[in-house]
Order: C-alpha cells, then structure tokens, then sequence
C-alpha cells in the first residue's frame, strides 16, 4: 500500500447555461442557517399536503437537494422561501402523480387475483385510506377513537362547537367507511 499513489482529483467540468457561468453556490454555514429557518415550515407544509410524515420527510430531503442542486441566484429571503416551497410543492405534484401510476399499475396486475390481505398489509391499507380523508375528519377520528377525547375536548381541539362534533364525527365515520367500502375492507353486505 505504501507504493501506491492516490490518483489526482479530476477536474470539475464548468458548464454555461444561457451564456452565464455558473455562480458560486452558497456557503455552508449559510445554508444551514437557512435551513434552521425553514425546514420546520417546509416539513408541516409538506405533511399537511400527504398526511404522511415519512413521505414528508422524504420530500423535504428532495426539496433541499433541489434546491442545492439549481443554485437560484436569489439575495431576498423571501424570494428563497417562496421558491423553496414552489419546488416543495412540484414535489408533492410528482409524488401524487407517481402514486396514482402505481395503484393503476396495481389494479391492473391484481384485478384477476382477488387475494385476502394479511394482518399487515391491512394495516397499510387502513393507513391509506385514513390519508384519503380530510385532515378535518382524519382530526376528529384520532381525537376521538385513538386519543379518547371528549366532544368538548375536540371542539376545542379544533376550534369547533362541541355540539357540531357529534355530527362532524359522524360524517367523518361515514365517510371512513365509504372508503374501505370502496376498497373492500368494510363489512360484507349481502343482498
């Protein structure tokens, strides 16, 4: 090992893009500045839009590289901001968009083979079809079935009257299990 040499780095190709040369990128300790700002703003922003907190997670990661990677010539704070939740909102675009392709793909493989789904499959299909409600109604339900808060306890929670809770959850429950109707997890009717 001691013979031999390490070869010297290769040279970084500099590109022009529209007749510019490509300007420095920021700094680190900038950008970790700029980071420590934001990223809790981007994270509930992305959470809200997919109601998943890994997804999110994956996304803000996404967003930060994309950023980092387009090196956008912006002084303003502000203009960072905004186009670092532009590009976070691409993102969730792209990631629906994927999604959507998968579950086609999905249902055109599986559509012969009606098979049961495990214990665990099933929980990932609950989670699922808990993602396609309102964060409203995904609010009420985990107040009031997982948290075992009162009506009271949840109209405060969200800012509603406690009497309009009742129905609220109703509808909220209703609308769960038109949802796993819909996927075959809710209770078998026969005609």
């Amino acid at each position: 090992m001691d013979g031999l040499a390490l070869p010297a780095p290769l040279p970084v190709a500099r590109c022009k893009t529209s007749g510019r040369s490509p300007q420095k990128p920021m700094d680190e300790a900038k950008f970790e500045a700029f980071y420590k700002r934001t990223a809790g703003h981007v994270w509930s922003y992305l959470f809200r839009l997919t109601a998943n907190a890994a997804t999110a997670d994956d996304l803000l990661q996404k967003a930060y590289f994309r950023y980092l990677r387009s090196n956008p010539e912006i002084e303003s704070e502000e203009q960072r901001r905004a186009y670092l939740f532009r590009t976070a909102t691409n993102l969730v675009f792209d990631h629906f968009r994927e999604s959507k392709r998968e579950r086609e793909r999905a249902r055109e493989i599986g559509a012969s083979d009606e098979v049961h789904p495990e214990r665990s499959e099933m929980r990932h299909d609950m989670m699922r079809a808990f993602g396609e409600l309102k964060p409203q109604e995904r609010a009420l339900l985990w107040l009031a079935h997982v948290e075992e808060s009162s009506h009271d306890e949840i109209g405060e929670a969200l800012g509603v009257k406690s009497k309009s809770v009742r129905v609220l959850l109703f509808r909220a429950r209703k609308r769960l299990g038109e949802i796993l109707t819909k996927r075959g997890l809710g209770p078998e009717v026969t005609p």
